[in-house]
């Protein structure tokens, strides 16, 4: 027992020993200087450059779909090409419109019946409407008749007086059942007549909804601008997914009422969309000049200013320590015929002119803890300082909390001395340098 704790006495004092050899090397190494690459901290007049990314968009665009017409599918008779330059009022789109001038036809027909019948039911009801009078006439006058006979009831048998009061409410009974019948007529001849109406009515509304699908069927461009056709989701059935290709539709296609076929871009008024970092964010305001290069474009320059610089940041959900990144828009100063959406470019926006500012090279600056330090050569070793970045502009840093001419380290001298003593317990020496 005695044995194994004084093997782990033993054993304990060696690791702490390797230990203690190590980062004495590790400290001497600092203390040589480790072959650290360094640079000199310069004050001077610094135009601030955010450097970026971005890609022209259309500050206007109209979408051209299938019009919301019931009925089945719509078939494409004709289509603008893809970059068309069309003017508004150019004919875009345009569907078969067959079953709408059936439908037409159709409801053309039925509102002609309707009137028919309407004139019909009119008719009747006037020749009923006559017949009615002439027998509330003759009824009534059958009622006066009676009642003069039995006002001489006095005078005759009182057999014949039975039989004339007989006769009279016989003849009154015979006239309330016509005047019956006559209120039935009148309520049966209306009944009809808004029967027809209605039909008159649905069939003038179906025809000036057909003639409505017609004109729909024929698409015009709503402004001046560049067609861009869609991709056809309708040949999948409906579904797609994310990076998924789909064939332009085209002249004879069968599309769903509603689905976006085209788009008509404005190309006079083009603007770059870009994203710039957090540390730019704070450096960028509207009305700066940006200095434009169009990939597509190289032989040409382009200017702008900053339009609107966004507010809330962006990132992606899933990485915590991605970079936070702004939205930023710019204006060209002028159009060009030749620049269309979507093409990528190179973007210099030219920000504030900062006197005797003082900065270093950005990558002589690290991020340790959160906090951006500096490594500043002091008596034959490197110490460790924080510094506070005012701004970063085309690789170089613009620091406050340094003094000029201060010489700093470009690479980490603490992981150059790890590196260094690695190598010589391995018994072999570090690569080279980083310059």
């Amino acid at each position: 027992m005695n044995g194994r704790i004084t093997q782990t006495g033993t054993l304990l004092s060696l690791l702490i020993l390797a230990g203690s050899v190590v980062a004495c090397r590790q400290a001497s190494a600092l203390a040589g200087e480790l072959d650290v690459p360094t640079t000199t901290v310069k004050q001077a007049d610094v135009q601030l450059k955010t450097l970026t990314t971005g890609a022209l968009r259309s500050k206007d665009s109209r979408v051209i779909a299938a019009p919301p017409i019931a009925g089945g599918t719509l078939q494409i008779v004709k289509l603008a090409r893809f970059g068309a330059q069309v003017h508004k009022g150019d004919v875009v789109l345009e569907f078969d419109p067959s079953q709408q001038e059936y439908n037409l036809a159709q409801n053309r027909s039925d509102l002609l019946q309707a009137e028919q019948e309407i004139a019909k039911a009119k008719a009747d009801a006037a020749v009923q409407t006559g017949e009615d009078q002439t027998a509330l006439l003759k009824a009534k006058y059958t009622v006066r008749q009676a009642e003069l006979e039995v006002s001489k009831n006095e005078l005759v048998s009182k057999i014949d007086a039975q039989k004339n009061v007989l006769a009279l409410d016989e003849a009154k009974r015979a006239l309330a059942q016509l005047e019956q019948d006559i209120h039935s007529h009148s309520a049966s001849n209306k009944a009809a007549l808004a029967i027809s109406e209605e039909k008159r009515h649905k069939a003038r509304l179906a025809m000036d909804q057909a003639e409505e699908n017609i004109k729909k069927m024929r698409i015009t461009a709503p402004i001046d601008g560049l067609v861009v056709i869609h991709g056809n989701r309708d040949s999948t059935g409906g579904w797609f997914f994310d990076g998924m290709t789909l064939p332009d539709y085209h002249v004879g296609d069968q599309v769903n009422p509603g689905s976006p076929i085209a788009e008509v871009i404005d190309v006079s008024h083009l603007e770059v969309y870009a994203q710039v970092g957090e540390s730019d964010h704070s450096n960028l305001k509207p009305g700066e000049p940006v200095d434009i290069q169009v990939n597509a474009l190289p032989g040409d320059r382009f200017t702008g200013k900053v339009e609107t610089v966004g507010g809330a940041t962006s990132h992606e959900f899933w990485d915590d320590n991605a970079q936070r990144k702004f939205d930023v828009t710019i204006l060209l100063d002028k159009p060009d015929a030749r620049l269309r959406p979507g093409f990528a470019a190179e973007l210099g926006i030219r920000g504030d002119q900062l006197s005797n500012a003082v900065s270093i090279p950005s990558e002589a600056v690290f991020d340790r803890g959160g906090k951006k330090i500096v490594y500043c050569k002091q008596h034959g070793s490197f110490q460790a300082q924080q510094v506070k970045v005012r701004a970063l502009s085309e690789g170089r840093a613009v620091l406050e909390g340094i003094q000029p001419g201060t010489v700093v380290a470009l690479v980490n001298p603490e992981t150059r001395a790890s590196e260094k003593a690695k190598a010589s317990d391995a018994g072999t020496s570090p690569g080279p340098s980083v310059k």
